[in-house]
This record gives C-alpha cells, structure tokens and sequence, in this order.
C-alpha cells in the first residue's frame, strides 16, 4: 500500500497519517464498543422485539458463520427482499463484512421485475420476509432453473418448498467471527433504480462510499442525527439503505426502530408515541396520511421534533402543517446514484433577521451536503449562474456519488460524462444563498405553445386546495398546442369538489397557459415501488385526450 501511495504522490511529500480502510466493519466495531446499551427495535408480527447493540452484534455474528457454511464467499451477491427489520438489519452488516455483497431488492417491483434484477446481480441467496412469500414466488417462477437458494425471515402465509428457515439457520453457531480486512474500494451494498423509464440500473456502493455517506449525512446542517435520538426509518431499507439510517444510526449510537410492514398511519403513530421517537424519515405520501389522521384524532407527537422527508418534493402546505404541529419538517434530496443524500434544507446565519425569506427558503431542496459537487448546465453543456432564475440540468459527482452503472455500459454512456459528472436528469435553479430547487424532470417538463410549463410548480399549487389529498400533472399532446397540462387528482375522503371548481380555485394563483386543461379525478395515482409519481403511466392513459 505504501509504494501504491507514494506512486500517486507525485513529489509531495507523505504525511505520516495511518491508512486504516474505511469501511462497514469500523463502523460496526466502534458502534459495539462505544454504545453497546443502546437499542434496535423491530416489529415482528405483534410484538416489539429489543436487543441491545451488543445483543445484535452477537446475531451478526452468527449470522456471518452461517453464511460462511453456505458457501457465501468474497464478491458473491446476497439478495434481501425484506422490510425495515431487525433480521434485515443483521444482513446489512454481516454479508459486506465478510466482503459480499448485499443486493437489496425493491419489494414493490412488478414479478418480472425482481426476476430481472435478481438475474442481473447473479444473486445466488435470497433472504426474505415471510409476509412476501408470494411474491418471492412469482419471480422465482419466472426463472426455475435459476438454482438460487431462499432464506426465509419469520413466519410465512404459506410454505415455499426448500427454503431454509433463519433463526434455524443461525442458531448454533458461534457468536463471534474473525472479521477479514476488506479494500475499502470494494463492493458491498448493492441497490437498483426504481425504473421510472426502462429497466432498473445497478448502483454499487463501496465501504468506502457508505462510510464517508454517513459521516456527511450525520453533520448538524444534513441529518443532524444524535446518540440521544431514537430513529424511526419509514423509508424502505430497499431503497438506497433507508437513505443510510442503518449506517448512521450505528455509527452515532441511536435508538433504531424498525416498523416492518407497519406503515399506515395508525402503526406510525403508536411507535412514535410508544417508543418517543424523535427523528423519522420518509417520503410525503406516508406523512400526508399521517397529518391526516393527527388532525382527525386532534393529537399531537409531543416526541418527535425533525421529521426527513425526501424522494419526491414535500408540498408546501404539508411542511406548515407539519410545523404547526410542532415538527421541525426538513426537505432533503438525492437519488440512488448519490447514496442517496444531496441536499438538506436549513436555516442559515445569513437569513437570520428575515425570517419570511428563512421560511421561504426552507421550501426548496436545500444547500448540497459538502461531499458533492455540483454543476447546473443549459441544454449546450454550458454552466448557467446561481442566481435563482437561470435554470439548468443538474449535473453531480462526489465521493459517494456512482461514476457508472453496475454492469449496463449502455446506460452508462447516457448518463455520464468521461470525468465522472453524472447527469440528474432533474432542471434546476441555485440561489445566491445556495438553495436548490428542483423546477422539474427533464422528461416531465411540458412543452405549450413555445413556453415551458414546470409539473411541480403546478403540483405544489394544487395540494394546497383544501379538498385535494394528491396531485400529479403531466403533459399530453395537443393538436395546436404541441402539448397542454393536465391534473390527475385525488379528493380528500368526505370532501367534495369538482373538476370547474378546482379551476377556478386556480385562477388567481396561476397564468392561464399554466393552468391545466383538465382535472381529473382518480382514486388512486400509479406510483413507482418507492413511491414517486408514474407520470408516463397517466400519459400512455390519456395520451388521446385532446384528440376528441
């Protein structure tokens, strides 16, 4: 490793600094030996499971051993198909330390879908919940001959013939494991996009990677994470690592509570009330419904002081109402190719006497966490300035940002520049103040008689009427227009509204030409399996519309 070091040094001279990897393992260790008091708690069934870090570190262990008597070696890829739980939590630690890597697969895929991931990871175990059993199923259905092997994690509806089970699996073996050194460059945790257009791309995270990502995300202007908070992720551990919680809560030395399936409104708030959580995670359409039903009920979650939301943008409205209720509502925003976290929005010094302008500014993404790098760019690959007007794609690279995808030379061609930069997709303005805010997707953008119209902006206008729970415009063809907005919209439950009341409601607070031409009301909006809005869905649905 020296003479590695000194060949890239280039005449400078060496520090005297120790080369210790950074890796999953020292993050494992310091959490065993500095916090091993501290408790993870996971739904299983109906009842709360407790262990302490040191409880855990033991099952990790075995759990290890056992996977060495599988035959699990160096490289070899380690699907789970799981929820946030505490067996989940033993592979996100025991499969990279002994230097595999785990492949953690969406659950909400279609079947064809996590046949086709499964394939291309080339996983040879799959780990999953009992509750998932069916679906697990269906994939493997779709490729037999495959020879996978399956592990199946607590009780089950129905048998899933030679699948082994986990806690027999485990439960004679040694609780301790001579843990190998691994290249901190090394593969570990494995996740895939949620395939808004085409198939699923792979993003492989090294020990490298998740350990500067939780260092970063753990600063007090990111996620601002403490030993004294207890965490409650309801985002899926399937996608990007829970945004790193598993990784972040271990490192500080949090409480970790894991809800499993659990994710209606009623199983939220009785862990946030039983357990005192006081930080949590999660994307809007789950807080929605949390507001929701705390107003119903006139309650407050005296607990819970910041509340992450991210994956796809928080309405405003959602954010006040939060506040009002005595939340701190934090927007962040990243994506799987980041690990996830890019930005997190907070207070700065700067604003400190204007606090509308403080408020207004909490609104956007945020300011980029320091260990990305970022370019905006117009459509001639030229940078366009900060001011908050000019807008541009998002263009990022960074120590935990991917410079490919796993095994897809194709998309990676698409997606990314020769010295790394990596294309969001995402058109974007930056302030003076540096606050992102994302104005829309490249794709999403819609095209109306020479003018560009943002989805989002319409979007962030429409879920603040009072009768509407969700909003998603899109864009459809229109024969003098090129394309005109339209509005796929949910009504709140007892309320009642129309399609020329909703316009009119608008008319004051947007241009005609941004206005949609249609509201329609659907019971439900597609979504992709991490809960963002399937906007080519609704446009294949209605792509005829204005050709009546």
């Amino acid at each position: 490793m020296a003479t590695i070091l000194s060949d890239r040094l280039g005449g400078t001279i060496p520090s005297t600094m120790s080369d210790l990897p950074l890796s999953i393992r020292s993050i494992f260790e310091h959490a065993m030996k500095s916090h091993p008091r501290k408790q993870i708690i996971s739904r299983d069934g109906a009842q709360l499971l407790r262990f302490t870090y040191a409880e855990f570190g033991k099952r990790v262990g075995k759990l290890a051993n056992a996977l060495k008597k599988l035959g699990v070696k160096p490289g070899d890829r380690v699907a789970s198909f799981a929820w946030n739980g505490h067996r989940h939590l033993e592979l996100y630690y025991a499969v990279p330390m002994i230097g595999a890597v785990l492949h953690t697969v969406n659950i909400r895929l279609f079947p064809d879908q996590i046949a086709f991931v499964l394939d291309h990871a080339e996983d040879d175990i799959v780990f999953y919940d009992g509750s998932l059993v069916k679906l697990v199923k269906a994939a493997h259905a779709l490729a037999p001959g495959s020879g996978r092997r399956f592990v199946q994690m607590g009780a089950s509806p129905e048998p899933f013939e030679g699948a082994l089970d986990y806690e027999t699996l485990v439960a004679d073996e040694p609780e301790t494991y001579d843990w190998p050194e691994i290249d901190e460059r090394a593969g570990a945790i494995l996740c895939y996009t949620s395939a808004t257009t085409g198939d699923p791309k792979g993003t492989l995270f090294s020990h490298r990677s998740t350990f500067i990502h939780a260092l970063a995300s753990g600063l007090a202007d990111s996620l601002g994470m403490m030993e004294s908070d207890r965490v409650l992720p309801i985002v899926p551990m399937f996608h990007v690592n829970a945004w790193g919680t598993p990784f972040l809560c271990l490192l500080v030395g949090a409480d970790f509570i894991m809800p499993m399936e659990r994710l209606d409104p009623a199983g939220v708030i009785e862990l946030c009330e039983s357990e005192k959580v006081t930080l949590s995670a999660g994307v809007p359409t789950v807080w929605l419904a949390v507001r929701d039903a705390l107003r119903a009920q006139n309650k407050t979650l005296p607990h819970l002081k910041r509340l992450v939301i991210g994956g796809s943008a928080m309405p405003k409205s959602l954010m006040d109402d939060l506040n009002a209720l005595g939340i701190d509502a934090i927007h962040a925003w990243g994506m799987t190719e980041m690990s996830p976290i890019g930005t997190v929005s907070h207070n700065i010094s700067e604003l400190a006497n204007d606090p509308a302008k403080q408020h207004e500014e909490r609104y956007k993404q945020g300011r980029f966490c320091p260990i990305v790098q970022w370019r905006l760019v117009d459509e001639s690959g030229h940078d366009v300035p900060p001011d908050g007007r000019s807008r541009g794609e998002l263009l990022v690279r960074g120590f935990a940002v991917t410079a490919k995808y796993y095994k897809n030379e194709e998309a990676t061609a698409t997606a990314f520049e020769p010295d790394g930069w990596f294309h969001t997709g995402d058109v974007c303005t930056v302030d003076e103040y540096g606050y992102l805010e994302i104005v829309d997707r490249v794709k999403d953008f819609i095209k109306s008689g020479g003018e560009w119209i943002s989805s989002v902006e319409v979007e962030n206008i429409l879920m603040g009427h009072p009768s509407l729970k969700e909003a998603c415009v899109f864009g459809i063809p229109h024969p003098k227009w090129q394309e005109r907005p339209v509005a796929a919209v949910v009504a709140r439950e007892g309320h009642e509204v129309d399609e020329d009341a909703v316009r009119a409601w608008m008319a004051d607070k947007l241009a005609k030409w941004q206005t949609p031409d249609r509201v329609l009301f659907v019971d439900a909006i597609p979504r992709t399996g991490v809960g963002k809005f399937l906007k080519r869905d609704l446009r294949e649905t209605y792509k005829g519309l204005f050709e009546e």
